[in-house]
């Protein structure tokens, strides 16, 4: 049995990769849509600073059986962090199930000998992630914070998740249902070769949607449109991703992008028509029944809103699950751990006053 562990620093080299990478997370359970070949290496390509990249690789006998993708970040307090960065929802290792009980111990070595200098800051970590593993069998100076609020659901059709509801909340939403069925809006699943198109038209949906309630900047950028374009179509291929196109009249008045894993499926970003508005459609009950049919129909066991509390979300009485962020570090490296868990956890205090105090105005008045 030969064990090799190399770093990958070079972009090309990561694209590369893509078939090992696949079969790697394949054999990885916990594994996201974000941690597939496609959304990293089109990530980095939109996003990557040449010199950051490192792509921690362990190889057994020849076959890929761990994988951390990282970029370091140099600054005051120099990380190594995941790749994605804000755009994504969930960062994780990958790990090969068959021989996790000797791939995590052999991963950790490998980034304790890449962290001399810098703080290993994962963000936006599941509960279930292969990541937890490799905290577990850390052998230096280690840290947890909690990180984002996802809102979850089961994956179960629409008609069940009505049911959760009470009385009153679910006859409304069985009154938007008949809505929809009343305007005869059919959906229609873009195959992988109109992905590219179909994406364009589901940004510009949102633009016009958000136009006058604050877009998310990034969302406008033409970086962002050729990430998604990139990625999102050899997702598609491989089954990761699904886009999704509502059709009133013939017209597009809709559009969704579901990123999608065994584990879980999620809408990661979608357009409306401001027309609907016109219509009295119920743009959130209109996508959380597609993506409910989608994932009972798959045996998914979560359907994912991801992360934030947005009150659109509330209504459906989701489970409010919180994301981890794992610090790791050796020893001599500690101050820089104290000083960033010291500091994520001043912002973190910052955030819960400002909220207590909004909370507190809307009750005064």
């Amino acid at each position: 049995m030969t064990w090799e562990v190399t770093v990958c620093r070079d972009g090309e080299a990561f694209g590369r990769l893509a078939a090992d990478w696949a079969g790697l997370y394949r054999r990885c359970a916990t594994a996201t849509p974000f941690q597939s070949h496609s959304w990293l290496h089109s990530w980095w390509v939109s996003y990557g600073v040449p010199g950051t990249l490192r792509v921690v690789l362990v190889r057994r006998d020849g076959a890929l059986v761990a994988a951390a993708p990282l970029r370091l970040v140099r600054g005051p307090v120099p990380v190594l962090t995941h790749l994605g960065g804000a755009i994504t929802d969930f960062s994780d290792v990958l790990v090969d199930d068959a021989h996790a009980g000797e791939a995590v111990p052999a991963l950790a070595r490998a980034l304790g000998r890449l962290a001399r200098t810098a703080v290993i800051d994962l963000r936006e970590v599941r509960a279930e992630a292969a990541a937890q593993r490799l905290y577990a069998c850390w052998g230096g100076p280690r840290h947890r914070l909690p990180d984002s609020v996802c809102m979850e659901l089961p994956a179960a059709p629409i008609d069940d998740l009505v049911g959760r509801l009470p009385s009153s909340r679910a006859q409304r939403a069985r009154s938007k249902l008949r809505r929809l069925d009343k305007l005869g809006i059919e959906e229609h699943v873009v195959p992988a070769t109109e992905v590219p198109h179909a994406l364009r038209r589901l940004l510009d949906l949102h633009h016009r949607q958000w136009a006058d309630r604050g877009v998310t900047p990034e969302h406008l950028r033409p970086r962002f449109a050729e990430h998604l374009q990139r990625a999102v179509r050899s997702m598609v291929e491989s089954g990761d991703a699904m886009v999704t196109e509502f059709r009133l009249g013939g017209d597009v008045v809709a559009a969704d992008l579901t990123l999608m894993s065994p584990l879980l499926s999620g809408g990661y970003l979608y357009g409306a028509d401001p027309v609907l508005r016109a219509h009295k459609v119920d743009v959130a009950t209109l996508l959380l029944r597609n993506g409910a049919r989608e994932s009972s129909a798959s045996g998914r066991a979560t359907l994912s809103l991801l992360r934030g509390r947005e009150p659109y979300k509330s209504h459906w009485r989701p489970e409010p699950v919180v994301n981890q962020r794992l610090l790791l570090a050796r020893r001599r490296t500690v101050p820089l751990l104290l000083l960033l868990a010291w500091s994520a956890a001043g912002r973190r205090w910052a955030a819960d006053r400002l909220r207590d105090r909004a909370w507190v105005r809307r009750l005064r008045g």
